[in-house]
């Protein structure tokens, strides 16, 4: 029974930590695109994430127009957890074994913003095609980006706009290098 209870919530730590460092990385990103930060998901994001980082604002500045605040929160909060979750589970790790840990986690993350944003961009577009819904605007103004990129390299043909499914396989390989690291 103790050992249920200890995985409980081992796995209530670990997908609450997960989604705050999901929002934090978010919000990096949300800047990064500067992505309308009128829409109400990102308006969400803002309240949920600025109670840990503006204090972290005042000693982290950006540097060229990026939130460098949000991935140094994103990154204490992801060895914070890793520590958390090694102290409940099996005892510490040496500090520069959790750092790269980490550093492979927060980007492994990213990736899945990006991935997880395609796939559910492609899905709409059979099923509700032209929604004004506001995650799927702000879906697309985060791929739009790399899309747009891929798009003038490779343009539509036939109709049919390819820019998805090769950033999504470009995706797919990052994750598995550093799976592999």
């Amino acid at each position: 029974m103790s050992s249920v209870l200890t995985s409980t919530f081992l796995d209530l730590i670990r997908i609450v930590g997960g989604l705050y460092i999901m929002a934090v990385l978010l919000r990096f990103v949300l800047q990064l695109v500067k992505a309308d930060f009128y829409n109400p998901i990102s308006q969400a994001i803002v309240k949920i994430t600025s109670p840990l980082l503006n204090p972290v604002r005042k000693v982290v500045p950006g540097v060229a127009g990026l939130d460098m605040a949000a991935l140094a929160l994103a990154l204490a909060l992801q060895i914070g957890l890793v520590y958390l979750l090694l102290s409940v589970q099996s005892g510490l790790a040496p500090f520069p074994q959790v750092l790269i840990y980490s550093l492979k986690e927060l980007a492994m993350q990213f990736l899945n913003i990006y991935f997880y944003s395609l796939i559910i961009i492609a899905i709409s577009s059979w099923v509700a095609s032209g929604s004004q819904n506001p995650g799927l605007m702000m879906l697309y103004q985060i791929t739009e980006p790399l899309t747009g990129r891929i798009r003038k390299m490779i343009p539509p043909m036939g109709g049919l706009d390819f820019s998805p499914m090769v950033l999504l396989l470009i995706i797919y390989a990052l994750n598995n290098i550093l799976r592999a690291l």
